[in-house]
């Protein structure tokens, strides 16, 4: 006689089981820890050690090395992460114990010693590992074989990744900058003690989700972990892996958000605005909107393609996975109206809602492939590996994002460069006092405070706009608005010399007279003449190690000068929003058109979704022999 009061595993919140909200507000919590952290990284590193608010003082490469090998090391420890959830432990020991290496290392960063760093970051690494793509596997497992709530299921938990994102960049980013870096990384350790007290608090309603196998609880026997797969896992395994093609790509296009479309929000989209005191929305508020529409949109596409089942249409993972792309891709569209519009006039600037629409796009695109990618590897994986080919997809991820760097590098065009031989009181007739916010000492205590003054004299960055032309044989440089000379502000020909040999001397002059000739073929191929001339913005930053020195403050020295052609860079802009949205499109495409070959291969897996399979805790991976 079937009972007919529910465990705590079988209840049901909002249509779906109670261990959902376990998982999503643990996840929640994670991504709070993680991305608070990761907004601090390359800052806390790059900051000087007898700043007002010290870090490592490390240059600004440096700092960047260290971040690309921390974001890759986090993605690619999912394998071993999901490696020893299937031999050793099982998903939520494996989650379990990934939570208190990530409590740890977090709490650890909060220790102001540099020993306390590099231990911390390596115990998030382990940590991530651990608990990212057993996490995602739990989810699928709350699921019965053949259940349509899956893909709706993962739309809600990925909710939760991105408000815990959301509310991160702004929060710890705050306490950071108004208290110090180790009260940022201590409120995220915090959010991820809150994490690991929802999960452990949690268990009772994920009794028998994430059991080692071979354990009562997991309900298989531990002869399944010794079987060969079958040619039917085996074909899965090959449609997952052809996946994660799709999965590469897609990420290679979207996560420009971060790269190209950061840097030409903050250069080339006019925010200005009136909102109190606020005239102008920093570039960086923009990366939010990613994380707000997916809080907003994420159930509606969720049910929508519920609905779209229901329908009797075409609704497989795959086919939802490539129209998510083409969607995506076709934000770039928007990019491409940007481009034309910054370009119709000089130093001109696109309207902000063009930027709002692209992420709009990619968004909707992102809500209909990355959760329903992670629904999909739960539906197909063998379940002796259903962990590590999670840990395989996190690891795609990354491949992905290197992608986007190199598409986002092939995007920025390689700057002509020089230094500043002008002292401050020249510059001073190029440039203009302005209200400047800073950190200092106030009887022993910091502060913000503004100052109104030179950018130079706050060792800030300043530009000059101008126009470039050739006379005879020499590149003359006039400044945009009155036309005044400023060849004699910087030297395109100059090297630094200091602690170098003889031979690395000549070698960087070798290299400054081809950038010169360089700049002088572009001139003469496009006919830029002073009647036609062509323009340039000459960006003037002081070099970041003598910057982190306090003696150095305010004189005026040690400044480099970069700039690009303007036309140049937005013709090359252009040309890479097109190309994303041909590439992505394409790739779409290719995949809807391959559908039913690769539908083939996954031999029914998704065929028995919305079927209703009666009271049995069907809760394994997508396996129908298993669950017999």
């Amino acid at each position: 006689m079937t009972n007919s009061v529910k465990q705590a595993h079988q209840k049901e919140l909002f249509g779906h089981p109670v261990g959902l909200y376990v998982l999503f507000f643990t996840e929640l919590w994670e991504r709070f820890s993680y991305y608070g952290m990761r907004a601090l990284l390359v800052l806390y590193v790059a900051t000087s050690a007898t700043a007002v608010d010290p870090g490592l003082g490390w240059s600004n490469g440096d700092a960047i090395w260290l971040y690309g090998w921390y974001t890759m090391l986090v993605y690619v420890a999912s394998i071993p992460g999901g490696w020893i959830a299937d031999k050793f432990l099982g998903q939520k020991r494996t989650v379990m114990l990934g939570g208190f290496l990530l409590c740890a290392g977090h709490l650890v960063l909060a220790i102001p010693a540099e020993w306390a760093f590099f231990t911390g970051l390596f115990l998030i690494i382990l940590g991530v590992g651990g608990l990212k793509p057993n996490i995602s596997t739990m989810v699928g497992g709350l699921y019965k074989e053949g259940d349509i709530r899956r893909d709706s299921g993962f739309t809600i938990f990925y909710i939760g990744i991105n408000i815990g994102a959301f509310l991160s960049s702004i929060i710890v980013g705050l306490v950071a900058y108004q208290y110090g870096w180790h009260y940022g990384f201590g409120l995220a350790g915090i959010g991820m003690l809150i994490g690991q007290a929802v999960f452990i608090y949690g268990q009772k309603y994920l009794k028998h989700v994430g059991n080692f196998i071979g354990t009562a609880a997991s309900g298989i026997d531990t002869e399944v972990m010794k079987k060969p797969l079958t040619k039917i896992e085996k074909d899965r395994v090959i449609v997952l892996l052809i996946s994660f093609l799709i999965v590469v790509v897609f990420w290679g296009a979207f996560e420009q958000a971060g790269g190209l479309m950061n840097l030409y929000t903050d250069a080339k989209v006019d925010r200005s605005i009136s909102l109190g005191s606020l005239t102008e929305i920093p570039a960086a508020v923009f990366q939010s909107l990613n994380a707000g529409y997916i809080i907003i949109f994420g159930t509606v596409i969720g049910g929508f393609w519920i609905w779209w089942k229901k329908q009797g249409k075409e609704s497989s993972s795959l086919f939802k996975m490539a129209i998510g792309t083409i969607i995506m891709g076709l934000g770039y569209v928007f990019m491409m109206f940007a481009s034309k519009e910054a370009s119709a006039e000089t130093f001109g600037k696109a309207a902000m809602y063009w930027i709002f629409l692209a992420y709009l796009f990619h968004t909707i695109g992102e809500l209909c492939t990355s959760p329903v990618s992670l629904s999909f590897i739960t539906k197909l994986a063998p379940v002796k590996y259903a962990s590590i080919m999670m840990g395989i997809y996190f690891a795609a991820t990354g491949f992905g994002n290197k992608l986007a760097g190199s598409i986002g590098e092939a995007a920025q065009l390689e700057s002509y460069n020089g230094k500043m031989i002008a002292n401050k009181e020249q510059v001073y007739n190029f440039t203009e006092k302005d209200s400047i916010e800073v950190k200092k000492l106030v009887d022993g205590e910091k502060v913000i405070t503004n100052v109104y003054d030179y950018p130079i004299n706050e060792d800030k960055n300043f530009t000059v706009k101008a126009k470039v032309f050739l006379e005879g044989d020499r590149i003359v440089f006039n400044e945009y608005d009155k036309g005044t000379n400023v060849n004699n502000l910087f030297d395109l020909t100059k090297v630094d010399t200091e602690g170098k040999k003889p031979e690395e001397v000549t070698k960087a002059q070798e290299k400054k007279k081809e950038e010169l000739e360089s700049l002088k073929t572009y001139l003469k191929d496009n006919n830029v003449t002073k009647d036609a001339p062509h323009h340039v913005k000459l960006t003037f930053e002081k070099d970041a190690d003598k910057a982190q020195m306090i003696e150095n403050k305010g004189d005026g020295k040690d400044y480099g000068v970069s700039f690009v052609i303007e036309e140049a860079q937005s013709e090359q802009e252009y040309k890479i929003f097109t190309f994303l949205v041909i590439f992505t499109v394409a790739f779409g495409l290719l995949l809807i058109l391959f559908l039913k070959k690769l539908k083939k291969l996954t031999h029914g897996a998704e065929d028995n979704e919305g079927v209703d399979f009666g009271e049995n805790a069907g809760y394994e991976l997508a396996d129908p022999e298993i669950n017999e």
